[in-house]
């Protein structure tokens, strides 16, 4: 005999109104995010295995955060509404409607991380390294947020831990955003995190973010369900799969480029 489905809890998106400003979970999960980067940046400098100093890492962890949210709205609205955006250019500003794409995040941060590096005279490789660690928390946390507000679910299931989503119909559907908290937040973090322990190539920390995000991402794609406006693109992959190949390749590539300008610099 089948169970019960497992019913979404009502959860208010707003933890508590002051007056005209709302605390909500979403924005929690970011500063959640931003504050573990801080933390464990700051814990870097201290431990004298950073390239900055304190000053620097401030900087850093603000440029880059105000990187990946512009780049973060600029890419959900070219990537996945675009449609919308000719037809009213006006809807990129309208932030209020929510719209945020990890991609176009990437992309902003990448951005900011290349002005920082002609500004401290340091590689854009050297910098992704010491970045790699910082950023998988604050990712897992915003899928978190994903759940506590109902939304980005996934396909529909008959797993036994399948949840039924408000406005997501009656079927109980995978719970894809706990999936990506799980493997693009804490799993993704241990796995860079005892990769930079030890000496390495330089650059290879950032490859393997890249490969490693790339993978989970384009794996979870196959449980959550793609946006009903774009739906299944060629090959039947989704937008977030197509988008995250290039990450993938990307990040095999900057490894494989590390480990060979490692094994040259040993030669001479």
């Amino acid at each position: 005999m089948l169970s019960d489905p497992i019913i979404f809890p009502a959860i208010d998106p707003i933890i508590v109104s002051l007056g005209p400003v709302a605390i909500r979970w979403y924005g929690l999960m970011y500063l959640v995010g931003l504050g573990f980067a801080y933390w464990l940046a700051m814990r870097e400098v201290k431990a004298k295995r950073s390239p900055f100093n304190e000053q620097q890492v401030s900087d850093l962890i603000f440029y880059g955060f105000m990187g990946a949210v512009l780049g973060g709205r600029l890419g959900y609205v070219f990537f996945y509404q675009f449609d919308l955006f000719l037809k009213d250019p006006l809807y990129l500003f309208q932030i209020q409607q929510g719209g945020m794409s990890f991609h176009g995040g990437l992309l902003g941060v990448i951005f900011v991380l290349i002005l920082f590096a002609r500004k401290t005279k340091l590689t854009l490789f050297q910098i992704g390294d010491f970045v790699a660690p910082l950023v998988p928390i604050g990712l897992g946390a915003g899928r978190f947020g994903n759940f506590l507000n109902g939304e980005l679910w996934g396909r529909t299931t008959d797993v036994p831990w399948g949840i039924v989503f408000p406005g997501a119909g009656p079927l109980p559907r995978h719970p894809s955003q706990l999936y990506e908290f799980v493997l693009e937040g804490i799993v993704l973090f241990i796995i860079i995190f005892w990769y930079t322990r030890s000496k390495r190539a330089v650059g290879s920390a950032g490859g393997l973010f890249l490969l490693g995000y790339g993978c989970f991402r384009f794996i979870v794609e196959y449980f959550r369900q793609p946006d009903d406006h774009l739906g299944l693109l060629t090959l039947g992959m989704s937008m977030g799969q197509w988008l995250s190949l290039p990450m993938v390749f990307a990040g095999a590539i900057i490894m494989a480029l590390a480990f060979k300008l490692d094994i040259n610099k040993k030669v001479k």
